[in-house]
């Protein structure tokens, strides 16, 4: 009897490992898809954390710098405006849930398109506007969307706002990193004291978009 039972076992077992082998061969895992980058700059960094971390499809965002010489810059030198680095924003963002084209519309609803060198209070180099591209597809889907605002006439003006190659970017200090997360009351007090709600509503007209 307890040998009947061990073969019986024994069968049992052998036919619970074909099963799964077969299963693992018949439906191999699924790789995630890789993350992808895109890069932006609105002006302060902090006022562009917020719009894209609210989008489903967005992994991440960091403050950092990007588009300059100096390597490694701290905050310091970047707001010094010598080293050519703006204030930027990278995203990680997974393109099975959201497309670049979406991250451009966002961009372009939280940036002054017709103010090259600086956005709302803040002015000069390091507070340009910018899209830094990673890549050709990147480049042809920005060169069109600002194509399509300047032919909408919406501005009544060429855009100024560049599009160049991404560089290296820089992560900016921990303290500036979610800090409308971090420093709500500040963050609130700095962005109506710059003026940008304001100007954005005066601009595009929806503050949801903002």
């Amino acid at each position: 009897m307890k040998r009947f039972l061990g073969l019986v076992s024994r069968i049992a077992l052998t036919v619970l490992v074909a099963a799964t082998s077969f299963r693992s061969m018949a439906e191999p895992p699924k790789p995630k898809p890789a993350a992808r980058l895109a890069s932006f700059a609105g002006g302060c960094f902090w006022c562009m954390e917020g719009p894209f971390d609210k989008l489903d499809g967005v992994l991440s965002t960091t403050s950092g710098y990007t588009g300059g010489k100096t390597k490694d810059p701290t905050y310091e030198e970047v707001s010094s405006g010598t080293t050519g680095h703006a204030e930027a924003v990278q995203i990680a963002y997974d393109p099975t849930k959201i497309a670049y084209e979406k991250l451009l519309e966002v961009f372009w609803h939280n940036i002054d398109p017709v103010s090259p060198n600086g956005q709302f209070c803040d002015r000069g180099n390091q507070y340009r506007p910018g899209v830094f591209v990673h890549d050709a597809e990147q480049r042809k889907a920005a060169e069109a969307s600002r194509a399509a605002l300047e032919k909408s006439g919406r501005f009544g003006a060429k855009i100024p706002v560049e599009i160049t190659d991404a560089t290296t970017f820089y992560a900016a200090e921990e303290y500036h990193q979610n800090y409308y997360e971090k420093n709500p009351i500040r963050y609130k007090f700095y962005r109506s004291r710059c003026g940008r709600d304001d100007r954005l509503k005066e601009l595009w007209g929806d503050p949801a978009k903002h």
